[in-house]
């Protein structure tokens, strides 16, 4: 069982799709670890996260595999944490927001710096 804070990790960072397709196939062959050592290669998850991520992937769900689906991700599992870093972003506080992002989830700097980065572009355009 994965935690809450680790399946949105991996619902919000961008996997690409070579990468989850050859981790399911591991996975379905019984070479779990072999699976989660590749999601984890591609995107940078940790090793719990890149777990989550196998979970989701067995369920049948597709990870994102770009920060846009990242953050559309993001506002569908936690639209109030997408409320809390708007909020910062409009005080322009980009470093409070990436690290209110990573308290929330276990997602890494560079990974929360591009996802914040996402969101601030989508702000500028509304």
């Amino acid at each position: 069982m994965t935690t809450s804070k680790a399946r949105i990790t991996a619902l919000i960072t961008p996997v690409a799709r070579d990468a989850q397709d050859e981790a399911g196939a591991l996975a379905r062959e019984g070479r779990t670890s072999k699976a989660v050592s590749r999601l984890r290669k591609d995107s940078g998850l940790g090793l719990h996260p890149a777990t989550a991520a196998l979970d989701l992937l067995l369920e049948g769900r597709v990870l994102p595999t770009s920060y846009e689906q990242a953050l559309d991700a993001l506002r569908d599992e936690c639209p109030e944490l997408v409320g809390e870093l708007t909020v910062l972003l409009h005080h322009d506080d980009r470093n409070g927001a990436i690290k209110l992002l990573r308290e929330r989830t276990d997602m890494d700097l560079a990974g929360g710096y591009h996802l914040v980065e996402t969101l601030t572009a989508r702000l500028g355009a509304a």
